[in-house]
């Protein structure tokens, strides 16, 4: 998309991006069908935190005349972790490969369906070293069908405490591994 510049940074570069990050969240899930509000954005904050701190975080943004039109970012997940306790269980070699976790993907709404969210993930999944990507979905958002098309396939759910279930979803990167 003309305007656009696309950048990717570690957790030094997303710290500094972390306003910008909290607000997208907050607009882009008070949407249908997240329907989200202000307990789920502190909620995100404290995730926000912790994420920046995991090992092989990378973060992909959008930018259009220096407003954040949209991120996607990841971490290692290493082997024998999950992406969360109570999630169904995954095949075991799944379980026992290292992953890259991505937490959020997210775009705002003005600059939807222009390929700006395919290119983020895509720039982001690119440069991993992990052969696996997990992600949770939820069944009813319109990412949802976009991950089928890109190849993700559903291995369970998450039953979270303040959103409904989740679809957890993994890609395989790396043509050497497969399930």
């Amino acid at each position: 998309m003309e305007g656009l510049t696309y950048t990717t940074t570690d957790a030094v570069g997303a710290r500094q991006l972390t306003d910008d990050v909290r607000n997208l969240y907050a607009a882009v899930y008070a949407e249908p069908p997240y329907n989200e509000g202000p307990e789920h954005v502190q909620q995100f904050r404290r995730w926000w935190s912790n994420h920046l701190r995991q090992p092989g975080f990378a973060l992909v943004y959008a930018a259009d005349a220096g407003r954040v039109a949209g991120v996607a970012y990841g971490h290692t997940m290493l082997g024998g972790e999950w992406i969360e306790p109570g999630a169904d269980e995954p095949p075991a070699r799944l379980r026992a490969a290292d992953k890259v976790l991505v937490p959020e993907w997210m775009v705002d709404r003005a600059y939807r369906g222009r390929g700006v969210g395919q290119r983020l993930l895509s720039m982001l999944l690119d440069a991993r070293p992990e052969p696996y990507a997990v992600l949770a979905a939820n069944p009813q958002a319109p990412a949802r069908r976009l991950y089928e098309r890109m190849g993700w396939r559903q291995y369970g759910q998450i039953r979270p405490k303040m959103i409904p279930d989740m679809d957890v979803l993994v890609l395989r990167l790396s043509r050497e591994d497969t399930l």
